[in-house]
């Protein structure tokens, strides 16, 4: 099909406008940039408008309550479904990789990789693969490993088929009215089983559904 030539719509976020100017330059012709930020409320402001495929995002920015690209992501919570996060660092911390996977990146690269590379990590990040530098990818393991695999399921046996159907669905980005059109229920019922997977799963709004479902990887 012919979309699959078509770019791929990111919007850069860093907060060093030289960086930023020599991304854009580096990036190939797959990738299309639409808008660029520098700051926590800027960047989520032109992540909401210009809804991309990929968001190149430095992990720490300035504004907002301090959280950096963990707090732009949690910002745009909702959007998970469709725009995904590509953290992009001069960090290799662990603290950092970790708490911005958490937030529900995919993946996580630092800044001295080249063009090519940051290019290709965006339309396997579009495409749906998890990304991350060779030495980065460990720090990942250790968060997320067996142990956390367990609670998931854990977590999971906890919801009913159908909760977690609308579960998905909800952290997805799907209106209540979309999910009872997806699944051929009422809207009445799609509260219900919303009301009820929040509860088993100790949540307190369907933005922390998404993040919750992003980070376990169940988008």
């Amino acid at each position: 099909m012919s979309s699959a030539a078509e770019p791929i719509d990111v919007v850069v976020v860093d907060d060093h406008g030289i960086f930023r100017s020599g991304l854009k330059a580096d990036l190939d012709s797959r990738i299309r940039v639409l808008a660029e930020a520098a700051t926590v409320e800027s960047a989520i402001a032109a992540i909401r408008e210009a809804r991309p495929a990929v968001v190149l995002l430095d992990v720490h920015l300035p504004g907002g309550s301090g959280g950096g690209g963990a707090e732009v992501i949690a910002g745009c919570a909702d959007l998970l479904g469709s725009t995904r996060f590509l953290a992009l660092s001069v960090s290799d911390a662990a603290e950092d990789v970790v708490t911005v996977i958490r937030a529900g990146a995919r993946g996580y690269v630092t800044k001295t990789i080249s063009g090519a590379e940051i290019s290709d990590a965006v339309v396997r990040v579009a495409g749906g693969d998890a990304v991350f530098s060779p030495r980065l990818a460990g720090f990942v393991l250790d968060a997320f490993g067996a142990a956390t695999t367990v609670s998931v399921e854990d977590e999971l046996d906890r919801l009913s088929v159908r909760e977690r159907e609308v579960m998905r669905l909800i952290a997805r980005g799907y209106s209540y009215k979309e999910v009872a059109r997806e699944l051929f229920i009422s809207v009445k019922t799609v509260e219900t089983h919303v009301s009820a997977v929040l509860r088993k799963l100790q949540l307190s709004s369907r933005h922390e559904l998404t993040r919750w479902a992003a980070a376990r990887r169940l988008l």
